[in-house]
């Protein structure tokens, strides 16, 4: 690592941080509501965006900071068993191409903001819209600090902050002022802000993955000399666990992992309220149709960033904290000024979902905790103000857990939201085809499966965790290692199954459904679906 502050790549850096700073506080006028009090305009960007607006925003939503440290670090420290997330990201799209188009017609004709405004319509039970909005909250949390821990390792690497004896202010002052200025642009334009950004960090991502994906190796002597130089560094045997460091393709041994831990992310990938808040923005069903079939740019996209991994061991990069290998290689390998573009497309990377989660998190509380259960007739500009307030108290608590926490333990309390959020998918997307299930059954299931995760992950050590270490155990019954997220689904599903047979046969009541078939066809121009600005419902 070098030493002192890489002036150059800061200037860059900050550059394009001011740059969407003034877009992000501008985008307030863009698309300007006729209605600013309205959840509708501050946190679905009025329901407005067409297929390109809503494919930045998705991919900028979904392809994170973390993803641009994280993927390339899991293949630097292991080896090809990191490459789960270019499957799961090719699993995802036929998966939801399924089932979103029906939420969002569901959503439109009902004014539904978040999952839990259509679960507690579905299945007429509060309870289970509180389980699953609670569920949403927790899960998020973590995901926005790890969008602050990728912002910090690309300033640890520019060498601003000072050393590790620096006072904490001065050392985090940075950090900070990155997350005063995210804070007050989305206060003031609510979704419009990271729909608006997510076009410069698409762009910077691009351009940085493909100049890369050709400069570096170049520099390295090609891709032969990277993956043997890469293939000899994983033969080497970890001190702290006695094996292989890692290995080009995954052991069989890890196979059960590997396609476990695919399809559990699959599956849970869009259970997070931030994936559902971009999607719900959209102007009608076709946008979403659409972007299901163009989102897998992304995952070309994700499979080249992948190869980082390898690149970063090549190159001898050497760092006790793995999630600074790919900024390292960029200060290493790249001119200073590309280095500070770089750093700027992670940057930015960080600041468009962790706006668009903070505002789907904030939507949870204020639909289906603050109107449910504290004010039922809170008018839309109530909404609007306590989701606003909601989403600065979000940020807050991601900072102070990236501030006072150790920074494993943000990734492990990530690796479990997703164990967590995977819980809720039987009561969305069951709901979205069939009311066969019993809405005491679900929340059985939910429970079992929330439970069961926990413990086990709980159980899960690693070389430097005692509990938390991972989210791969042995499946009961079948004696493999897998995701335990999956492993729970799995149980919270022949709960729910096994639970609504019981409840039908003693003829518990059902819960009242206020949506009708129709309704999951609908598209925006057609008859009885609500297009302009919702009134409050009592």
């Amino acid at each position: 690592m070098n030493d002192g502050v890489n002036g150059v790549a800061l200037g860059v850096f900050i550059f394009f941080f001011l740059a969407v700073t003034v877009m992000g506080f501008l985008a307030a006028r863009w698309r300007k509501a006729e209605n600013e009090h309205s959840l509708d305009e501050w946190g679905l960007g009025g329901r407005s965006f067409g297929t390109w607006v809503t494919w930045f925003l998705l991919g900028g939503d979904l392809y994170t900071a973390y993803t641009f440290v994280a993927v390339p670090a899991a293949i630097y420290a292991a080896g090809a068993a990191g490459f789960f997330a270019v499957p799961y990201t090719i699993l995802v799209y036929p998966l939801i191409f399924t089932f979103l188009p029906r939420l969002w017609s569901v959503s439109h004709k009902h004014g539904y903001v978040t999952t839990s405004d259509f679960v507690r319509g579905r299945w007429g039970s509060k309870g289970l819209s509180l389980a699953v909005a609670l569920t949403g909250i927790l899960a998020t949390m973590p995901y926005i600090a790890l969008q602050l821990v990728g912002i910090q390792a690309v300033l640890d690497v520019m060498g601003v902050g000072g050393g590790e004896n620096t006072n904490w202010f001065i050392k985090d002052l940075p950090l900070l002022i990155a997350f005063g200025v995210l804070a007050a642009y989305t206060y003031s334009s609510g979704l419009r802000a990271p729909a608006l950004i997510a076009f410069v960090k698409d762009t910077l991502i691009y351009i940085v993955i493909a100049v890369a994906i050709i400069y570096i190796p170049i520099k390295l002597g090609g891709f032969d000399e990277i993956f043997a130089k890469a293939g000899e560094a994983y033969s080497q045997t970890n001190p702290a666990t006695g094996a292989p460091r890692g290995a080009l393709v995954p052991a069989e041994a890890g196979q059960w992992t590997y396609a476990t831990l695919a399809l559990g992310s699959a599956l849970a990938l869009f259970m997070y309220p931030h994936s559902i808040t971009a999607t719900l923005s959209s102007k009608s069903r076709e946008v979403i149709r659409r972007n299901t079939t163009i989102l897998p740019l992304y995952s070309l996209m994700l499979g080249l960033l992948a190869l980082l991994g390898f690149m970063a061991i090549a190159a001898g990069i050497k760092v006790q904290n793995g999630q600074l290998a790919i900024p390292q290689l960029f200060e290493n390998m790249f001119p200073s000024w590309f280095a500070g573009v770089a750093f700027a497309a992670i940057g930015i990377g960080a600041l468009v979902p962790a706006a668009i989660m903070s505002i789907a998190a904030a939507n949870l509380f204020t639909r289906n905790i603050y109107k449910d259960f504290i004010k039922p007739h809170a008018t839309p500009a109530q909404e609007t103000k306590v989701s606003k307030l909601v989403s600065l108290l979000v940020k807050v608590g991601a900072l102070v857990f990236v501030l006072t926490m150790d920074k494993t333990v943000a990734i492990n309390f990530q690796l479990l939201g997703g164990i967590w959020i995977l819980q809720t998918f039987p009561a969305l997307v069951g709901g979205l085809f069939t009311r066969w299930f019993h809405r005491w059954a679900l929340l059985a299931g939910w429970a079992v499966g929330m439970l069961y995760g926990t413990i086990a992950a709980y159980g899960v050590a690693s070389p430097t965790q005692k509990h938390f270490g991972g989210s791969a155990k042995e499946i009961p019954g079948i004696g493999e290692i897998g995701y335990i997220g999956l492993t729970a689904f799995v149980l919270n599903v022949v709960v729910t199954v096994v639970l609504t047979f019981v409840l039908k046969a003693v003829k518990a009541p059902e819960g009242i459904d206020e949506t009708r078939p129709e309704d999951y066809t609908a598209d925006a121009g057609d008859p009885g679906v609500r297009v302009e600005l919702p009134v409050a419902k009592h």
